[in-house]
């Protein structure tokens, strides 16, 4: 049995939907969405998304879009980012490292056939991958209450980098037609989901499948994109040393780079 909830949901769904493929319908010249850098412009820009995005994405997907909102939380977040300018010692107590080693081989004990299959399959040994779990999420402790789609939506509509955000967007419109993301996906501040938090172009080219709220499948789809960024199975990933360049590939900040080699060495006993 349905209950009033479910169908209160559902119907305000078909409204939306009915709604956003009445207005995609609308004939006329298609208006550039125009960036901003409140939340003043942010409904009248994404119906200029949805019109320019007809033929890109789905009239569902683009309902889901039309029923996000601006997200302060994101913007917050990201204008806030401070710790990628402390020191390595400095960033690796405030991420915990201690911690994170101690867990990570726990973790790289309990799951050694898991991690074993990965490693054989792409090359990546457990140390790096666990650095990056341990970081990102405390080991799926806290993968963020941020509504996916609508932080998405909010960067693609922030002037900073609203192209690179659109990707992401489209990315994102994409996985809610696979099913893989929802209009109530919640995860980081920045649109980032799972135990590792990929960015929804980076689920859609190196996930493996399914949601990366599965621990195996987050694993699998981090050690995908490692390799992807060049990781070569036997070679070190220390600063200098060849796989240090696909640990570069998962995040911008020199100081988090660091943080994964030098975590990840001393989960791998190295």
């Amino acid at each position: 049995m349905t209950d009033n909830k479910g169908r209160a949901n559902g119907a305000a769904w078909a409204r939306a939907a009915l709604a956003c493929a009445a207005f995609l319908g609308i004939a006329g010249e298609v208006r550039a969405a125009q960036c901003g850098n409140t939340a003043a412009g942010f409904e009248a820009w994404k119906r200029d998304f949805a019109e320019e995005a007809r033929g890109r994405a789905s009239a569902a997907s683009l309902a889901a879009l039309m029923g996000t909102s601006y997200s302060t939380a994101t913007i917050s977040a990201d204008r806030g980012q401070k710790s990628f300018r402390l020191s390595l010692d400095q960033f690796m107590a405030k991420r915990g490292a201690n911690t994170i080693v101690s867990r990570g081989r726990a973790l790289k004990a309990q799951h050694a056939a898991l991690f074993n299959s990965i490693e054989q399959r792409y090359g990546v040994p457990p140390g790096p991958l666990l650095a990056i779990w341990g970081m990102e999420t405390g080991f799926g402790a806290v993968k963020g209450n941020v509504n996916t789609l609508s932080a998405v939506a909010t960067l693609a509509y922030d002037c900073r980098r609203s192209a690179f955000f659109t990707d992401q967007l489209y990315a994102a419109l994409t996985l809610v037609d696979r099913g893989i993301l929802t209009a109530s996906t919640r995860g980081a501040a920045h649109g980032e989901v799972g135990h590792t938090q990929f960015l929804p172009k980076n689920v859609l080219t190196y996930g493996v499948g399914g949601s990366l709220d599965n621990m195996n499948t987050a694993l699998l789809s981090t050690a995908n994109f490692l390799k992807g960024h060049g990781w070569r199975a036997g070679a070190g990933y220390q600063p200098g040393q060849p796989n240090f360049v696909a640990l570069q590939g998962w995040n911008s900040a020199s100081v988090y780079q660091q943080a994964i080699a030098v975590i990840g060495r001393r989960i791998d006993g190295e």
